[in-house]
């Protein structure tokens, strides 16, 4: 990895089962991340950027080819130090929020810290939740909070370990247009004042024309990136990729 390069996929390959039934979900992709960018992943459905971004994470373990994150490859890690890597190097951003019932906000967010055996710093946790325009709701549960709260208490517990990237998927893909446009700008924001690397999966143009630059699936492959997106072109550049794998 180059000095600036804080995410690598090289040749990466996902076969799920084998003989006559195996699927192909990743064939050889390769990938590039710059730290402190946004990078979004495109594709129609079954292209493979869910898989894409699990093996990025180390949540899925790639058939062939390798991942490296902040210099470490995934591949030399067993489960468990797999399990502390990702505890603090990696972010997670859900789109069904994936937050604990039983726990406040405040107690979601500081869950990452105390399964790592980090030091919890209280008013770190306050001002990651105020950052996300949660602190004022930090003593509730997620029942008692709207779905783009919960999102935004997702965000925050992305954030609080400091991780070298966030991964997202879907993140607004369960929210109104408000509460997405809400999100979307706490990412935005963790890139351009936080500096912080964030990779996101996302069906919608206009979540993507958020990014840096997105990148596009079709049949388990990258088949073309557009930088400095605009809704429009990402929108062009899916129906080419959702034409390719409607032909395939």
């Amino acid at each position: 990895m180059n000095s600036n390069e804080v995410l690598r996929l090289d040749g990466v390959r996902k076969v799920h089962g084998g003989g006559a039934g195996a699927v192909i979900a990743l064939n050889g992709a390769s990938l590039s991340v710059a730290a402190g960018t946004f990078l979004a992943v495109m594709g129609p459905s079954g292209s493979g950027k869910s898989t894409l971004l699990n093996c990025a994470a180390g949540l899925e373990t790639p058939t062939a080819g390798t991942v490296t994150v902040g210099g470490t490859g995934l591949a030399g890690l067993d489960d468990v130090a797999l399990t502390r890597f990702r505890g603090g190097h990696i972010g997670f951003v859900f789109q069904d929020f994936n937050l604990l019932p039983y726990l406040t906000a405040y107690q979601n967010v500081e869950l990452p810290l105390r399964l790592g055996g980090t030091r919890v710093d209280r008013r770190w946790i306050a001002g990651v939740l105020d950052q996300v325009g949660m602190a004022h709701r930090m003593d509730r549960l997620p029942a008692q909070l709207s779905g783009g709260e919960q999102q935004r208490v997702a965000v925050a517990r992305a954030l609080v370990t400091r991780p070298s990237v966030i991964f997202a998927d879907e993140p607004t893909g369960a929210l109104d247009s408000a509460s997405a446009a809400q999100v979307l700008g706490l990412l935005r924001a963790a890139v351009t004042t936080g500096g912080q690397t964030v990779v996101m999966v996302t069906h919608d143009p206009v979540a993507a024309s958020q990014a840096d630059s997105v990148v596009f699936l079709a049949d388990g492959e990258l088949v073309s990136r557009t930088d400095r997106p605009d809704a429009e072109a990402v929108a062009q550049q899916l129906l080419v990729a959702s034409r390719r794998t409607a032909a395939a």
